[in-house]
């Protein structure tokens, strides 16, 4: 029978289009696919959704406000004593630690902004909210946007080839980049 009152349906199509993704792919990506996974009839994607893009706002901004939180986590836990570089080794460590699908579904999501236009903002605010909020703890936004950019790169990278991640090249690597003592 189908479900007349459903409050959560909009959650679970917008969770079910980031497992549809983690699975799938950007590729994967339709309203078909999205309402097998979130088990609701067709048309309750496209009621709630009009388009994919709008899909792909959703399910960014949700994973974004995950991101956000270990992000704000990891600001609010640096260790002023401690080198920046450091720091920074421990949050790639442990992004990097254990199962990489979650890391690897993040930037999937985020990388999309590259083809989709309408979720170019929300992947921009992301990187914006980061760089503002490691720049007020550390004091300085020029070097923060610096350290996020690093850090995505880094990790994009890790994610791309694989390779182990090494802590003493990450601090050496930032340090150089940061101009600080080795």
């Amino acid at each position: 029978m189908p479900r007349r009152y459903d409050p959560g349906r909009r959650q679970r199509i917008i969770d079910a289009a980031i497992t549809v993704v983690g699975e799938r792919g950007i590729a994967g990506l339709s309203h078909r696919a999205v309402a097998a996974a979130a088990d609701v009839p067709l048309g309750s994607t496209t009621y709630h959704f009009a388009g994919l893009d709008d899909l792909l706002v959703a399910a960014l901004r949700q994973v974004n406000a995950g991101w956000l939180a270990d992000f704000a986590r990891w600001v609010d836990g640096l260790d002023p004593a401690a080198p920046l570089a450091d720091e920074v080794a421990r949050l790639v460590a442990a992004t990097l630690a254990g199962d990489r699908s979650r890391v690897t579904l993040e930037y999937e999501l985020y990388l999309a902004a590259l083809r989709h236009e309408a979720v170019r903002p929300i992947a921009a605010a992301c990187l914006d909210e980061m760089a503002d909020r490691l720049g007020r703890r550390i004091g300085d936004l020029a070097t923060a946007r610096a350290v996020v950019a690093f850090l995505d790169g880094l990790l994009l990278q890790y994610l791309l080839t694989g390779r182990p991640f090494r802590p003493a090249a990450l601090r050496d690597g930032l340090a150089g980049v940061l101009g600080a003592p080795r």
